[in-house]
């Protein structure tokens, strides 16, 4: 279904929204040429978009992060932060 846009994201829009680390970078390449990519971005960093690819950055609790990383056990980083964080409530 054509939408008037011709903008990447309208291909597969569940592929800017994917688990896998090598589907996320296929999206942020997709985004690379968007003629949309730097008002997306900037839309998606004043909305704080929970998560996914906007504008070829991903997004993770509104902020941007270099890359995904796969599931599986968090950085010794967060473990210590999340571990605080419980000590502290």
């Amino acid at each position: 279904m054509p939408s008037g846009l011709d903008l990447p994201c309208t291909e597969d829009p569940e592929l800017f929204f994917a688990e896998a680390p090598g589907d996320v970078e296929q999206a942020k390449a997709l985004c690379q040429g968007c003629r949309a990519r730097i008002s997306c971005l900037q839309g998606a960093l004043e909305r704080r978009e929970p998560w996914g690819v906007w504008g070829g950055e991903l997004l993770l609790r509104g902020t941007i992060v270099p890359r995904k990383r796969p599931r599986g056990r968090p950085r010794k980083e967060d473990a210590e932060i999340a571990k605080a964080g419980e000590q502290a409530a």
